[in-house]
């Protein structure tokens, strides 16, 4: 009886072995394609069948780098759990595989982060001298990347730590600057005033993509302003009116159009000019409403097509959200008693002053209109008139457009290129300045005359008036800047041997909530910054959800910590939970009770191993092998299921593949073949007992093999403990590691 068999007498316990084996493969060095034993492009399939030729040698894929300011949550288990078994089924297919590992600074995410650790200690990080804040939130970053590394290790992610990088390392950060140099070079940066989503906790502006809409109810006021009576939400701008806009074929007000009216306000009468622009809906409110372009981006936008007609945008709410009207008003004394309000208690006191005036009609308070919130803290984002740098992103989106409709980048699933489509035809300019210490400083500076030098260093002079007193841009840029060169970036462009060998990546495989966040610019950065897509296909997976299907947040109490479950179950356990519930842009449900299936799952493997074990005898080694018709059968039936797993995970399809190695190990080996084989494991014929002894271990030997990129630590584990029968020579022999083993 061999020695392993002691082993399988003991209760599976993943604790003990899931350490050891990672150990293992780090140790092997095998995580590093230029160290993989690769002799041909070829990968034999299990009991005899044919070669599968492989497109390509390589094999890559550019891990989306987690945020490195907390702990893994089970977006990061799912994408840990999908790309290893991409890249383990490849380096068992003979490629050369790199998964390149990384983490992301992750700028204003870390930095409300950070805040709310400052807030528990009971300071501000407006009061922090930057150089010192900088350093705080650095150390707290790198603690937090070493902890989530350790945690890749945990859940078994066979990447590349040799190649890891971080979005701060000094030639990511040198090579980002570059790209926004050439752009502005190019004309595709420019700096403007324009209006800016501003979020006032946080003090910074947030690009499009960071807003998050949620329907409110908000009372909806009915003003007189002279003979018009307009519907507006927000009163506390109305200090910064400077038309009322009605649509041109709206029929009530075409008298008023062209003309100035003279309108009652609460710090005196004033002129306003009746303007007509389509974009008014004649069916809201009255069908006439006020033009405030400082402070709505719809305004702003009517008053950049009626410059000629209406007065520059007046600004009288400021950065911290309190009305500022003193700047504009100094000389009104009823402008003072609305000076330094806060918005909400500026609407109050406005509408009751109204009201006693005879300027407020009625309000209507079940008015539902969507809001724009901040998508960390939910609180109203207050527009802001600010001067930024923005990416001209039309130019970038074209091609960026040609190469998903021409299928040179597929998008899995499919539904997602409509979505994709649409939003990139319908892009707006890229804010990517935010006005916060934590990220890649933008190289520009500036001149107290108003001129700007877009270069790393400081410049000596001033190149529009020759002055020397020049200050660095202080803001950084929006991480998804940096995040969005990231596949070149990583492999070092543009002379590393792993650019020219991995570039493009294979496989982006990320959440489809960030599909435009990160995907999009990715595809327009890479084709502009490098000349080539950054990736032939993108896969998009789910928002892991809870058993009720809400999205797990800790605010809802919901949260599964995917370690803690690990800890308990075994990372195979959660690993093989998420696979077989997730399919290409639906969300996944996970709970506890699904993950504790998946480690019975797991035990049955276990119990297997011993089976097959106990019924070892060393004298079977120099018996050839006599197949019955039922061998014969089962071993053609998993040649059978060989292929199929096979073309499910190249298809893509690893939930459905999952689904078929689980169903074939439990109920068509363990419950039929195994439980056919044992009256002949029992005969007292011993050919009739190798017999069924080497088809039980050429089947679960090869059943091993289809289960490592799903399972990894039990297939490998029980693999270093397994004779694996050569049937060409009829010779038992140990081989040592099943992570590089044919597919």
């Amino acid at each position: 009886m061999p020695k392993p068999l002691d082993k399988f007498n003991n209760p599976y316990n993943p604790k003990e072995i899931e350490d050891k084996i990672y150990r293992l493969w780090e140790e092997s060095g095998y995580f590093n394609p230029d160290k993989l034993p690769i002799s041909s492009a070829k990968g034999g399939s299990a009991s005899g069948g044919k070669n599968y030729k492989l497109k390509s040698k390589n094999f890559c894929v550019i891990m989306p780098p987690p945020n490195a300011n907390g702990a893994l949550h089970f977006g990061h288990a799912l994408f840990v759990a999908l790309e290893d078994l991409m890249i383990r089924y490849q380096r068992m297919r003979g490629k050369k595989t790199l998964w390149l590992p990384g983490a992301d600074h992750a700028g204003f995410e870390t930095q409300t982060v950070f805040d709310k650790k400052l807030e528990k200690e009971g300071r501000n990080r407006f009061q922090i001298p930057r150089d010192e804040l900088y350093r705080e939130i650095l150390e707290f970053t790198l603690s937090n990347k070493k902890t989530m590394e350790s945690q890749l290790r945990k859940l078994g992610a066979s990447c590349d730590w040799s190649r890891k990088k971080f979005t701060l390392d000094e030639d990511i950060i040198s090579k980002t600057q570059d790209t926004f140099i050439q752009m502005y070079k190019d004309g595709l940066v420019y700096r403007g005033k324009r209006l800016v989503n501003w979020c006032v906790k946080h003090q910074t502006g947030l690009s499009d993509l960071e807003v998050k809409h949620e329907e409110k109810t908000t009372p909806l006021y009915y003003i007189k302003y002279g003979p018009i009576i307009l519907a507006t939400v927000r009163l506390e701008t109305k200090f910064g009116d400077t038309a009322i806009a009605v649509h041109p074929k709206d029929k009530k007000y075409k008298n008023f159009i062209g003309k100035e009216i003279e309108i009652d306000t609460l710090i005196g009468k004033t002129k306003i000019k009746v303007i007509a622009d389509e974009a008014v809906d004649p069916d809201f409110g009255t069908g006439a409403v006020k033009i405030t372009p400082a402070h709505d981006f719809n305004d702003f936008e009517i008053w950049q097509r009626h410059k000629n007609e209406i007065p520059h945008p007046i600004e009288v709410i400021d950065k911290f959200g309190k009305l500022n009207l003193l700047e504009h008003f100094s000389e009104n004394e009823e402008a003072k008693k609305y000076h330094g309000l806060k918005i909400l208690e500026a609407r109050k006191i406005i509408a009751e002053e109204m009201e006693k005036r005879g300027l407020l009609i009625k309000i209507d308070h079940n008015y539902k209109h969507n809001a724009a919130l901040c998508y960390k803290c939910s609180n109203n984002l207050e527009p802001r008139l600010m001067s930024q740098w923005f990416v001209k992103t039309g130019p970038l989106a074209k091609p960026a457009i040609e190469v998903v409709k021409n299928g040179k980048i597929k998008i899995i699933p499919e539904k997602f290129k409509k979505v994709y489509f649409h939003w990139m035809k319908n892009i707006r300019d890229w804010n990517i300045s935010r006005q916060i210490i934590w990220g890649i400083q933008i190289p520009a500076w500036f001149c107290e005359c108003g001129g700007i030098i877009v270069q790393k260093e400081k410049p000596k002079k001033c190149v529009k008036c020759s002055g020397n007193k020049i200050e660095q841009d202080p803001d950084v840029f929006d991480t998804w800047f940096s995040s969005g060169q990231w596949p070149y970036l990583a492999l070092d462009y543009p002379n590393s041997k792993d650019y020219k060998n991995f570039y493009p990546t294979d496989v982006m495989e990320t959440g489809w909530d960030i599909l435009f966040f990160w995907v999009a610019r990715m595809i327009m950065l890479g084709i502009y910054r490098v000349g080539k897509i950054p990736f032939k296909m993108v896969y998009l997976h789910g928002l892991v959800r809870d058993k009720d299907r809400q999205k797990m947040s800790k605010s809802k109490g919901n949260v599964v910590d995917p370690l803690g479950v690990a800890e308990i179950y075994g990372a195979d356990a959660v690993r093989m939970a998420l696979i077989m519930d997730s399919t290409p842009g639906n969300d996944p449900i996970i709970s506890e009770d699904k993950i504790r299936g998946y480690r019975n799952f797991a035990t049955k493997i276990w119990n297997i191993s011993r089976f097959v074990l106990m019924n070892y005898d060393q004298k079977f080694e120099k018996i050839k092998p006599q197949f019955t018709k039922e061998d014969k059968k089962n071993l053609k039936d998993l040649i059978t299921i060989h292929k199929k797993i096979t073309k499910d995970i190249e298809g893509l399809k690893f939930h459905i593949a999952a689904h078929s190695i689980y169903h074939y190990i439990w109920h068509t080996f363990a419950d039929k073949i195994l439980e056919n084989s044992k009256p002949r494991l029992r005969s007292e014929n011993i050919i009739e007992r190798a017999a069924a002894f080497k088809v039980n271990l050429e089947i679960f030997s090869a059943a091993l093999k289809l289960l490592h990129p799903f399972m990894p630590f039990i297939t490998e584990e029980i693999w270093q403990n397994l004779p694996i029968l050569r049937r060409d020579s009829g010779q038992v022999k140990n081989k040592k590691m099943l992570m590089i083993e044919k597919w």
